[in-house]
């Protein structure tokens, strides 16, 4: 039997910082991701999905609102399941278009527990939507009281609580689909944000960190490699620097230790490497963080170094689990 990998695509893969948006382009993007999940599944491995949804989550808030006076707008955390539903079917296509339809494959609408005390809810984080000029940011926090902030020089961006994921409502359902050979896409941007009340379970205004809830998923299902889908080849050291250079191979300890040391972005690669780290150190073998494109050459090319950014359990030939 293969290993089973968990991959963990981003919202900004299925539609680019250079692209409007539309459903011609994120169904294009979406046939490419299910190609390099096809690599993976050709070369024995069976796969788990999980998907982002910043850039879709935001732009359907935003058409809530501006639609406002015509329909009442849903709350965030309905948002989020609204964009698990699309997103899910649009990657369940082109898996079947690559696969073929012998190949059972399904989207679960997933629930992530968070606590209703988390710290994240008094200092919004996660950017999610189009980004805006100043002027407009402005504008919108004046006007609809959004949290703005200035993303990586490319403009300004809402930003929403992002609360740790304690516990996935649908995990023993979603293992019971893999382990009969279901290919199964769920935790969708990170999930549906719930609380539990005295009135039971009640979403709660956020958007979860895909990675993280991919790593709390991954964990729950024993899968053997956690896949983290990204816009570059490999994390780096010194990035933006004379002295950046790209990590091939990195053992769990020195991963944890850079990232310690601020080498990893909260924004963007930091999710990853906390994830892998926190993966890894609940019993998986390994992560590994890069493109679609170099997915198979990074986790599935023994004894050649990784296309991409290969996390292992190992330390001086010891493991670390």
């Amino acid at each position: 039997m293969g290993r089973r990998v968990l991959i963990a695509l981003g919202g900004n893969a299925l539609c680019r910082a250079d692209q409007a948006g539309t459903y011609a382009e994120q169904r294009a993007n979406a046939r490419a991701m299910a190609a390099s999940i096809g690599e993976l599944i050709d070369a024995g491995s069976s796969v788990v999905v999980v998907h982002g949804n910043g850039p879709q989550v935001g732009a359907l808030a935003l058409q809530q609102e501006e639609a406002g006076a015509l329909v009442p707008p849903q709350p965030l955390f309905s948002l989020c399941a609204m964009t698990q539903g699309y997103l899910g079917s649009l990657i369940a296509l082109a898996l079947h278009e690559r696969l073929g339809r012998d190949h059972p494959t399904a989207s679960v609408v997933t629930h992530v527990v968070v606590h209703g005390d988390d710290p994240a809810f008094a200092t919004p984080s996660k950017p999610i939507g189009p980004f805006f000029s100043e002027a407009d940011a402005r504008r919108f926090e004046a006007a609809r009281h959004w949290a703005m902030v200035e993303d990586s020089g490319r403009g300004f961006r809402r930003v929403v609580p992002s609360p740790e994921p304690l516990d996935i409502l649908e995990a023993d359902a979603i293992r019971r689909m893999v382990d009969d050979g279901v290919l199964v896409i769920a935790c969708g941007g990170g999930g549906v944000p719930v609380t539990m009340t005295p009135d039971g379970y009640l979403g709660v205004d956020a958007v979860i960190d895909k990675d993280l809830a991919a790593q709390r998923l991954a964990s729950a299902l024993d899968v053997d490699v956690l896949a983290l889908v990204t816009s570059v080849p490999a994390a780096q050291l010194d990035h933006g620097t004379p002295q950046q250079q790209d990590l091939h191979v990195l053992q769990v300890d020195d991963a944890e230790q850079y990232l310690a040391d601020g080498q990893f972005a909260a924004g963007s690669m930091g999710p990853k490497i906390t994830a892998a780290v926190r993966f890894i150190r609940e019993g998986g073998q390994a992560a590994a963080v890069t493109t679609p494109a170099l997915l198979a050459q990074t986790i599935v090319s023994p004894g050649r170094r990784p296309a991409g950014t290969l996390i292992t359990a190992m330390h001086d030939g010891r493991a670390t689990r």
